[in-house]
């Protein structure tokens, strides 16, 4: 409707459009708003569904109404000198029912939307599933990037409030107290007991001071409080409240007038994984966002082929890349993470994330009806650890394929194959070889003459390393997904090429490099101590092109004791240069040589329970080449 009132005259109502809601048991709208864009408008429902409808101020679209009793009509900016209520009811059917151009529905659960807002370009809508969800308009169709949970318990929000100096506020009911959540600091402003979230309320705040009215047994409640100033100096930002189980460089920023920005992300016990940039001069990590689709712990990260600036579809220069995040309760989440400097903010670097898709094993289960009744195996299943199968993208399929390899606490090895752009994550091979945890897993590509192999190295806690050739089972899932247009059934990995026992327990990291003679240095640690390194020839079969492959182990060394603790974290920088780290706060350099490994020296980190590191190499000015390495457990590290 639109509204126009003169003193001493009866508003002029005109009816603009009439739109039509999807069909569901509780059908009426609980919000809308206007997109700043123009010509549309988006409305939430009480079925949690967000529907797009198109929305034209143009006066050919508009019914004029003076609101005479006969239900006659009268040309706005004509003194009818009526005081008779307006309506325009009457004028129902001169406009046709607007049918959606976009919908996504129950979006936010069978509770619905409490609330739709604009702001930065973006769409935010919050519902009583205890979520808020970030959306972008492509074309006239609703895109949603991604899903934020505030803080547990928070159930009901109601509402969001962008505040100048750049913090999100959270307006929610946690049982029967108004809660006002800080996105910034992450915690409770404001916890006002009001009996639940059943009743009309309100909510204002400036500089000056902050009041909150609601409506409790029939009277109005009035809290106020004058700001105060804030006596609470942070010395140091968090990063997660429990230990960091896993880190990933994305890569390095160029921002003008500031130094060279490091993105980092990391996984947590806290459940959340964490986007953070750190700069070598001013020695602070400054984080970016922080991804809170996890149900349980974050143990294992891995990145896709990061693309720098002048990616098609990417406007901005920058980062971008695919981060898959996994850990407990058998999840899986990929996201598209942008990062691109931008320095009017705080952190000089801007990031922009887009969640892909997600995999949990239980989904289907969860489905089943009478569960209850059933018997659940393997109800805490993990992934330990992520690796990237790659050149998979095949490019002469329609929709080209990512897979991603996973080592899992319940003795398997899995593939999963990811469809961008149908957001479409799904299991599509297995094998139970090792029967016990598998505790790593490393993809690499073999590309010499003979043709391409698609391998990969796992690991489990007996000490055993085993290889497979995965090209064949991801050439049958490809095929596959294509036929069935994305759900298949797990394929059989088969037996593995080779395994060879490393050490005599857990193996806690593992790491392949290629040499210039084209031959693989494979090295991993123990929870012993231990160092193992061998040197792998890969034999292609002659004749047919899908002939099979054969792994020829030409040396094998071996370092006992080479840590006082668990080894969990390796890298090969070179053929000839070793870093190795451990619990006992070690960092070590090895040379190889044709005696073994000697070491080169040793360093003291500062933080404890290493549960992992991650290396990359940076040219300097001079065409010096210098390594760098980032360690997390109970704290992080860059040296």
């Amino acid at each position: 409707l639109d509204v126009t009132h003169r003193p001493g005259q009866a508003p002029w109502v005109r009816l603009m459009g009439r739109y039509l809601l999807p069909p569901c048991k509780q059908r009426w709208h609980t919000c809308a708003a206007f997109l700043p864009q123009g010509g549309l408008l988006v409305c939430g429902d009480r079925r949690g569904s967000l529907i797009l409808f198109p929305c034209s101020s143009s006066p050919e679209w508009a019914v004029e109404s003076a609101g005479i009793a006969d239900g006659g009509t009268s040309p706005v900016g004509e003194d009818t000198g009526s005081g008779s209520e307006p309506s325009c009811l009457s004028h129902k059917g001169a406009l046709p029912l607007e049918a959606p151009l976009s919908m996504l529905f129950g979006l936010h659960g069978k509770m619905g939307v409490t609330s739709v807002t604009c702001h930065g370009g973006y769409i935010y809508s919050t519902g009583r599933d205890g979520c808020f969800h970030q959306l972008r308009l492509q074309g006239q169709q609703l895109e949603v990037l991604r899903k934020h949970r505030p803080c547990k318990g928070l159930q009901w929000i109601e509402e969001l409030r962008f505040t100048p100096d750049g913090d999100l506020l959270v307006l929610g009911f946690h049982a029967d107290n108004f809660v006002v959540w800080s996105s910034r600091t992450g915690e409770n402003l404001h916890c006002i007991p009001c009996g639940g979230g059943h009743r009309s309320w309100s909510y204002c705040s400036n500089a000056s001071a902050e009041a909150f009215a609601f409506v409790k047994c029939g009277d109005v409640m009035l809290y106020h409080r004058e700001a105060e100033p804030c006596e609470q100096q942070v010395l140091l930002e968090s990063l997660h409240g429990r230990e960091i189980a896993c880190v990933r460089r994305l890569g390095a920023v160029e921002v003008p007038g500031h130094a060279t920005l490091n993105i980092f992300v990391t996984g947590s016990e806290d459940t959340t994984a964490c986007v953070l940039a750190l700069s070598k001069c001013s020695r602070a990590a400054m984080p970016l966002t922080r991804l809170s689709d996890h149900i349980s712990s974050v143990r294992a990260l891995a990145l896709a082929s990061p693309v720098g600036p002048g990616d098609e579809g990417f406007g901005d220069e920058g980062l971008c890349t695919l981060l898959f995040s996994a850990g407990g309760r058998a999840q899986i989440e990929c996201y598209r993470l942008l990062c691109a400097g931008d320095p009017a903010s705080e952190s000089a670097v801007a990031c922009q994330v887009i969640h892909v898709a997600s995999h949990r094993l239980d989904k289907h289960w969860e489905r089943k009806k009478n569960r209850h009744k059933l018997v659940k195996m393997d109800p805490e299943t993990r992934y330990m650890s992520l690796s990237v199968v790659p050149g998979t993208s095949s490019e002469q399929l329609p929709a080209p394929w990512k897979f991603l390899a996973a080592a899992c606490s319940d003795g398997s090895v899995r593939v999963f194959g990811l469809l961008e752009a149908a957001r479409k994550l799904v299991l599509v091979a297995e094998s139970f070889h090792h029967q016990r945890c598998v505790l790593k897993v490393e993809a690499f590509l073999h590309t010499r003459a003979g043709g391409e192999r698609h391998l990969l190295c796992s690991a489990a806690t007996d000490g055993s390393v085993a290889f497979w050739d995965i090209t064949s089972p991801i050439t049958d899932a490809t095929d596959a997904l294509h036929r069935a247009e994305g759900e298949i059934q797990p394929l059989a990995l088969g037996t593995p090429l080779l395994t060879i026992m490393a050490h005599s327990c857990g193996v806690n990291s593992l790491h392949i490099r290629e040499t210039p003679e084209g031959q693989y240095l494979v090295a991993s640690g123990s929870d012993d101590g231990s160092i193992h390194i061998c040197l792998l020839e890969v034999a292609l079969g002659r004749g047919e092109a899908m002939a099979g492959t054969c792994l020829r182990v030409l040396e094998r060394v071996a370092r006992p004791c080479a840590h006082a603790a668990h080894v969990t974290g390796i890298r090969v920088l070179r053929p000839d240069l070793l870093l190795s780290a451990s619990v006992d706060q070690r960092l070590t350099l090895w040379r190889r040589g044709p005696g073994g490994l000697d070491a080169l020296s040793t360093t003291f980190f500062h933080v404890p329970d290493l549960a992992e590191l991650d290396c990359w190499e940076v040219a300097e000015a001079g065409g010096e080449l210098r390594y760098y390495c980032v360690l997390c457990g109970r704290g992080l590290e860059m040296l």
